[in-house]
């Protein structure tokens, strides 16, 4: 049965126990495709199989643009046959909404760029924004690029350059944390527990388990120590009158 508050919330059940630790986005696609079609397999996959269907076209458009005919075939055919594009357009995560989200924010700044109008900077900051809601901080890897290329490139003053990349960035903070913070100042009791984070919060999540910790996975790929063995953490640490086990 739907439940409107687990949806909200991106609660891993109806009870409201426990969250996602993902942001909801993503999720909510695949309820709304269930909702719409059934509970099935092919329901739940196939928002990621379309956005892996319209990434391929959207990148060959984007190319073609400025390169031509043939690079956008080479590109679009890279993105369609490369293995983790294919294994992400045929399960159930999320990273082919992402990648879907991160080329309209690219087309957006492109227009940005080339006409030096502030609604397509706007448009992209909203894109991104919605792609943090997908994936959280993965979706800021576009940003040095998008940033840099309105700063150099639009054929207006710098200095409108610079307001423009600040209205931008505003309005980009507000639409990323927008779910995150209405969760993090709903009462804890009023909603699930924040799956994977340390303190029950979403700003946590973002920072530490979605964030810093993932950086800290990376490093240890490359270093020859291996990964840090895993420790358990109770739940609920002894009481300051209770003895330590």
């Amino acid at each position: 049965s739907f439940d409107l508050r687990a949806f909200f919330f991106n609660s891993l059940d109806t009870g409201l126990f426990v969250t996602v630790d993902k942001p909801p986005v993503g999720l909510w696609v695949q309820v709304l495709s269930v909702w719409i079609f059934g509970y099935s397999g092919w329901a739940l996959l196939m928002p990621q199989a379309l956005a892996g269907v319209f990434s391929v076209a959207l990148l060959y458009w984007l190319v073609y643009r400025t390169f031509g005919a043939k690079a956008a075939f080479i590109a679009a055919l890279v993105l369609a046959v490369s293995p983790i594009s294919v294994a992400t357009n045929r399960n159930n995560t999320m990273d082919s909404q992402l990648v879907f989200t991160s080329l309209l924010a690219a087309l957006a700044i492109s227009f940005a760029a080339e006409r030096g109008q502030l609604r397509w900077l706007i448009a992209c900051a909203i894109l991104v924004g919605i792609g943090f809601n997908i994936k959280m901080l993965q979706a800021y890897m576009v940003l040095p690029a998008f940033y840099l290329l309105y700063f150099i490139a639009p054929p207006i003053a710098w200095w409108k350059r610079i307001l423009h990349l600040g209205l931008a960035t505003l309005i980009l903070v507000v639409i990323s944390l927008s779910w995150a913070v209405i969760v993090d100042l709903t009462p804890t009791d009023q909603r699930p527990f924040i799956g994977s984070s340390t303190d029950n919060t979403v700003m946590e999540l973002i920072a530490g388990h979605n964030g810093l910790r993932r950086l800290g996975m990376l490093a240890n790929l490359f270093s020859d120590q291996g990964p840090p063995p895993i420790q358990s953490q109770p739940n609920n640490p002894p009481q300051s009158n209770q003895p330590p086990n």
